[in-house]
């Protein structure tokens, strides 16, 4: 839980108030979540690690939860990382994070875990912050409010739906120095908390990146690569939606599997995942870094980390209203995927 200091740095928090409608199901898919990308990136620049905008944000999120009528908390972790100064010598830095927790309760004991980080990059070294890379004025709208988005549009609109499995809603933070919020969560996981994951659900980068992909975790048995990855594909199709799979070009990223964020921590954990992410496995190494061709807007075909291109200014001039059409194609795929997959009931 927060300690009095932090509610009262939350209390002074400008625009923490509901920003949720009042009738979700009279808003098109993907509003709720665009509204809600663009409100925590304007509002909590700079959500690097325990930092005051990560905890002011978790403080948000953990709000909207509760005003959906969940059970929702916040945990603290202490963890450290790696800073590599101009000399290169390296030190040791301590932080303390903060990780939402939602509740929806189903019938049975298994979960499916929905999961989205709220941190944004803080530089690693002298020569991050020589880059412009990470920082107090990075927005992070793409890494990663628009995930946050998606996550809380989803809760919303299952708020008043039975389900048969529970489902836990979760915001990390710390996946920026090495996905150490996941790593936490998945420490005080009990042996049977684990054993009743059915899946975990992780949501990053679905904004700047050519398509959308959903791949499957390395362990991921392929009995459940079916109800997930290729049932996400199947209803994107049915929408008209682009989406693809890693072709597995490259060697070490093997064909429809994802890596590298915080669903990994549980695919090593011999637990089911499903990442869902923007960007294009057919550039560069092939490995899922190069979001898009590079272009003048984006040099390097990314925009991660970068303060100048991961913000809404320049992403709403160089792609002209793909925040709402992202948005809305991923709470397409994903709000059906998830009733199914929940076995939910109706209202």
């Amino acid at each position: 839980m927060f300690s009095a200091t932090r509610h009262r740095i939350a209390a002074l928090a400008f625009g923490v108030c509901s920003i949720l409608p009042v009738q979700a199901k009279d808003l098109p898919p993907g509003d709720i979540a665009s509204s809600q990308a663009r409100h925590i990136a304007t509002v909590f620049p700079g959500r690097m690690t325990g930092s005051p905008a990560e905890m002011l944000s978790a403080d948000y999120l953990r709000q909207q939860f509760a005003e959906m009528g969940y059970q929702s908390d916040i945990r603290a972790f202490h963890s450290r990382y790696i800073y590599t100064s101009r000399s290169n010598n390296k030190n040791w830095h301590n932080v303390t994070g903060s990780t939402v927790i939602a509740a929806h309760e189903g019938k049975a004991e298994q979960q499916i875990i929905i999961m989205a980080h709220l941190d944004t990059f803080a530089p690693l070294s002298d020569a991050d912050t020589d880059k412009n890379l990470g920082g107090l004025t990075l927005q992070g709208i793409d890494d990663n409010a628009a995930g946050l988005g998606v996550m809380l549009e989803l809760a919303e609109r299952l708020k008043n739906i039975p389900t048969q499995y529970g489902i836990r809603f979760i915001a990390t933070s710390g996946e920026e120095e090495g996905k150490l919020g996941a790593e936490n969560v998945l420490k005080r996981m009990s042996a049977a908390e684990k054993k009743n994951t059915l899946l975990v659900i992780n949501l990053d980068n679905l904004i700047v990146g050519d398509k959308l992909y959903f791949n499957s975790g390395k362990t991921t048995p392929n009995s459940v690569r079916k109800l997930t990855r290729d049932r996400a594909l199947a209803i994107a199709r049915a929408h008209g939606i682009q989406a693809a799979i890693n072709p597995g070009r490259n060697p070490a990223y093997p064909k429809g599997t994802g890596c590298c964020n915080d669903g990994e921590v549980f695919d090593k954990a011999g637990i089911p995942v499903l990442y869902v992410e923007a960007t294009n496995w057919a550039l560069g190494k092939q490995d899922g870094y190069q979001q898009r061709t590079k272009t003048k807007a984006f040099p390097e075909g990314t925009s991660w980390h970068d303060v100048r291109l991961d913000n809404l200014q320049h992403i709403d001039s160089a792609l002209p209203h793909r925040i709402e059409r992202r948005s809305r194609d991923v709470m397409k795929v994903m709000l059906p995927l998830v009733k199914e997959l929940a076995k939910a009931g109706k209202v």
